[in-house]
């Protein structure tokens, strides 16, 4: 029902994917009655680097397990806009984090923008994310932080609801918004 939600609330498609083996796996998608539309093949895969799903699940991974992700995969170009460095990538995870949600700014298709929040297990673990996918005409500028706090808010609430719990860096808990970290 949340990702059904999304999709009324943002009027775009939204996808559901989990990682594995250092890719994301989209297991379900709902398409938008837009006539442009992203589509995403259950069990289709994309790299983690330049999708949006897939910067989600990194921006929440634990320290180690990202720089291993980076020293043993390539970051390939997909297009021009992807990102192709790991310090350029860890920036850009850096800015993902700190807003909630991770953006595919036409970086695995030209055109497409997807923007993404990961959903978190009772330990505070990234299991999947879930985006809201479209073309670049409606997933203006001005629009991307209108749907990443949608798409952020809606991936908290499916953590909620599966009993996670938001990591003390997430930008809905209260330590984060108030800078307390200690």
């Amino acid at each position: 029902p949340h990702l059904r939600a999304l999709m009324e609330e943002s009027e775009e498609t939204v996808n559901l994917a989990v990682e594995e083996q250092y890719a994301a796996v989209y297991l379900l998608q709902v398409e938008c009655r837009q006539m442009m539309r992203a589509f995403a093949r259950p069990g289709g895969r994309v790299p983690l680097h330049c999708s949006s799903v897939g910067k989600a699940l990194l921006m929440a991974m634990p320290e180690a397990d990202l720089s291993h992700f980076l020293r043993q995969r390539s970051l390939r170009r997909v297009t021009a806009g992807t990102i192709h460095t790991p310090a350029a990538l860890r920036a850009n995870l850096v800015q993902a984090r700190e807003r909630g949600y991770a953006i595919d700014d036409e970086e695995q298709a030209i055109g497409l923008r997807c923007i993404a929040s990961p959903v978190f297990n009772e330990n505070g673990e990234s299991i999947a994310a879930i985006s809201v996918s479209g073309p670049m005409a409606r997933i203006s500028d001005a629009r991307i932080p209108v749907l990443g706090d949608l798409v952020r808010r809606k991936a908290d609430a499916i953590s909620i609801q599966i009993g996670g719990a938001l990591p003390d860096w997430h930008p809905s808990t209260p330590l984060s918004r108030t800078g307390d970290r200690s």
